[in-house]
């Protein structure tokens, strides 16, 4: 009886932790325009979060920068550069759609003449394959969709405005929340684990995807594309998605050469050149940059960077890597979950207790400790001293 019960408990606690994943799996699709802005807009203000306690900190003569006056300029500077970046992917957009309608007509034959050495039957298939193909209305649809692009950016400086006013007050909120210092400090230092990881991981990939960018463009210009400037764009933006960004990116470039100058052996030459470009920036620089700042697993980034396209598309290939590394980061100090946390390392070790920062960063404003109480204790035994 007693060996029924326990068996009729594990399958119940089954059934409830399947039954929860669905709902939050249904939350993630419905609530995707949001979340991602979200998830964007924490990840801007970890980015940003360090240098504005160092800027703080900053004393010239006998005054100090304010907190608040950092604060402020960090997110007009962050308005800016999302405003101007959005404008500019925005009308490359159109620029690249104009210019694809145009080509439109002669897109299904190039594309079939590059399977001509297969036979006049393979490339006859292909052809009628190709012309089904609504590629002006799937170009047209991508556009709406970048469209969405001047909304999510607004949304995004909002949730950064709103992080960086809740900054001050948030190690003060954490010790209440857990009404115990030592935890506190110990999820601190965790956040602060996840947030230099993922600066780290995000600075160099943004180093290392302009200058792959600019090379694309050089290439592209050397052959004269029309495309040039948005082609070496899309490099920059897709370099991001890990393992297969830089793939479809040198794809797109070498379809885009063999439809504007429908000669195989330059199509080839700029094939060659932009791989020449992805493979050495990606597996040599890129991993020489990075060191040992991710150890994660190359099949769990294939996997999580699947399931985060299945569930919030494009701007969730983005996301993967970020939130990868926080999911292995937290798991690696939960004992029930440290399991995870070793799928997910590259070596199967993951962080331990001494891989987290000694004196971790908090977010509240420098000096504002010395008067602000972390706990309610602490604010009492404060009031009694003030009393004596």
């Amino acid at each position: 009886m007693r060996s029924e019960t326990i068996q009729y408990s594990r399958i119940q606690t089954t059934a409830l932790i399947i039954i929860a994943f669905a709902v939050v799996l249904f939350l993630l699709v419905q609530a995707q325009f949001l979340l991602v802005s979200l998830a964007t807009a924490i990840v801007l203000f970890s980015l940003t979060s360090d240098a504005i306690n160092s800027i703080a900190r900053i004393r010239v003569g006998p005054f100090r920068i304010p907190n608040w006056l950092a604060s402020i300029a960090a997110l007009l500077l962050i308005s800016a550069a999302l405003l101007t970046l959005t404008s500019i992917i925005l009308s490359q957009v159109n620029t690249v759609l104009s210019t694809a309608l145009a080509y439109t007509e002669r897109a299904p034959f190039a594309i079939a003449a590059l399977f001509s050495w297969l036979g006049e039957d393979i490339e006859a298939s292909i052809l009628n394959t190709v012309r089904t193909a609504d590629i002006s209305g799937y170009l047209r649809q991508l556009a709406g969709q970048a469209g969405n692009l001047l909304q999510a950016t607004v949304l995004v400086i909002l949730f950064v405005g709103f992080l960086f006013a809740e900054r001050i007050w948030f190690d003060t909120k954490m010790t209440n929340f857990f009404r115990d210092e030592q935890q506190a400090q110990q999820v601190g230092r965790i956040i602060a684990s996840i947030i230099h990881r993922v600066n780290y991981y995000l600075l160099v990939k943004t180093a290392v995807s302009i200058v792959t960018g600019v090379m694309v463009f050089g290439v592209c210009k050397l052959f004269s594309l029309e495309l040039a400037v948005a082609m070496g764009i899309l490099t920059f933006v897709l370099n991001y998605i890990p393992n297969i960004g830089s793939i479809l990116a040198t794809i797109v470039v070498s379809l885009i050469a063999f439809v504007q100058l429908e000669d195989p052996s330059l199509t080839l030459a700029i094939f060659i050149a932009v791989t020449t470009i992805q493979f050495l920036n990606g597996n040599v620089i890129d991993p020489m940059l990075m060191g040992h700042a991710l150890r994660l697993s190359s099949f769990g980034i294939i996997i999580n960077l699947a399931f985060w396209a299945a569930v919030w598309g494009i701007p969730g290939m983005f996301l993967s890597v970020p939130i990868m590394v926080a999911i292995m980061i937290i798991c690696s100090h939960i004992p029930e979950l440290r399991g995870v946390a070793v799928l997910l390392s590259r070596e199967g070790l993951p962080d331990t207790e001494s891989d987290l920062p000694d004196f971790p960063r908090g977010m509240e404003e420098p000096g504002a400790t010395d008067t602000m109480p972390h706990s309610p204790a602490q604010g009492e035994s404060r009031s009694a001293a003030a009393g004596e």
